[in-house]
């Protein structure tokens, strides 16, 4: 299998993020790409540059005006005096509909949904790289190959169309989803990452040309909360268009696999003749944030489910933090999807 990656999405390294009121080391590290560089090798996966494709695929899904705060808020932050090294917002809206401030507080707290999507003076470079990652992985699909896998990281899921979160900036399935979808293709995004991906969801809320599908933990009491819900279902033309399946904290192989046969089944009745995988390795029994119990065994085993639909195949990486197993779950997984 074709792999994608570019060495400037090392350059995003933040420092710090706010969990449970307190200041925390972030997980969300440069060494997981050395990580997960390992699996591919272990693999057998030919790793590309991507090629710059410029904003236009980009800007088919985020806002023009979320684009240009991510590229110059941290200048602007840094002119206010005594502010933080990293933007990290202390305000919000109460709805996307609130007025547009020109203050950098304001907007940083407009365009950015938490505390755990930090930015750095080299996050733009290297989230824009991550998403020029996730378009070439989709063109390489689109010019015969069956499957390709991008190494995005900076993940992202979580952002929306004008809104960062979760450590995420630009939503690198979301790209290249579209990018398949211009080119006439009916695809459908699968996301197996641990935590739901809302930024995803709200992206084609009210859409009927890209269906959406998550297997996650149930948001009750697990990040992102407030979006992940089994009644979230679309809106407008979009109505019947997304389907979220959250499960207890704690879920292992056998019930997850059962629920990912629910998935491909509702890929399957969508007509799909593409997926886009949000490949979170997350669900792994060993991964810093403990919300199922999936072992490496059980991602060769998803692997080899979601090969079987028989479609082509864009994998996008999003979450899956460091731990010894990170590398083999992304091995195991590839395996049974068939690199």
């Amino acid at each position: 299998m074709q792999a994608y990656f570019h060495e400037d999405q090392r350059l995003h390294d933040p420092r710090h993020f706010m969990v449970n009121g307190a200041v925390s080391a972030n997980p969300e590290q440069p060494a997981r790409i050395t990580e997960l560089l390992k699996g591919l090798a272990k693999a057998g996966c030919e790793v590309r540059t991507p090629i710059n494709a410029g904003l236009g695929p980009i800007a088919a899904v985020h806002t023009p005006e979320y684009l240009t705060f991510l590229r110059t808020i941290h200048a602007r932050w840094c002119r206010i005096d005594g502010a933080s090294p990293e933007v990290i917002p202390n305000i919000h809206p109460d709805r996307r509909t609130a007025s547009y401030p020109k203050s950098a507080v304001g907007q940083a707290g407009y365009h950015q949904g938490d505390t755990s999507c930090p930015i750095t003076h080299t996050t733009w470079e290297a989230a824009t790289w991550s998403a020029q990652t996730a378009i070439s992985a989709a063109r390489s699909v689109l010019e015969g190959a069956g499957s390709a896998y991008a190494l995005c990281r900076p993940p992202g899921h979580h952002a929306g169309a004008d809104l960062a979160g979760g450590f995420c900036y630009l939503n690198n399935a979301a790209i290249a989803a579209q990018v398949l979808r211009d080119a006439g293709r009916r695809p459908a995004i699968l996301d197996i990452d641990v935590h739901h991906g809302n930024g995803t969801q709200s992206i084609f809320y009210h859409r009927r040309d890209v269906l959406t599908v998550s297997i996650h933990a149930d948001p009750a009491r697990f990040y992102p909360f407030f979006w992940g819900h089994g009644h979230e279902r679309g809106e407008s033309e979009g109505l019947g268009s997304n389907l979220n399946l959250p499960l207890p904290r704690g879920t292992g192989d056998e019930a997850y696999l059962a629920t990912l046969g629910a998935a491909l089944e509702r890929i399957s009745d969508f007509g799909a003749d593409a997926i886009v995988v949000a490949l979170g390795l997350d669900a792994h029994e060993s991964d810093p944030f403990q919300g199922f119990r999936v072992t490496t065994d059980g991602f060769l085993r998803i692997g080899r489910a979601i090969a079987s639909a028989g479609l082509s195949m864009v994998f996008v990486q999003e979450g899956g933090y460091l731990s010894p197993a990170l590398g083999d779950n992304l091995a195991s997984f590839l395996g049974g999807a068939g690199t």
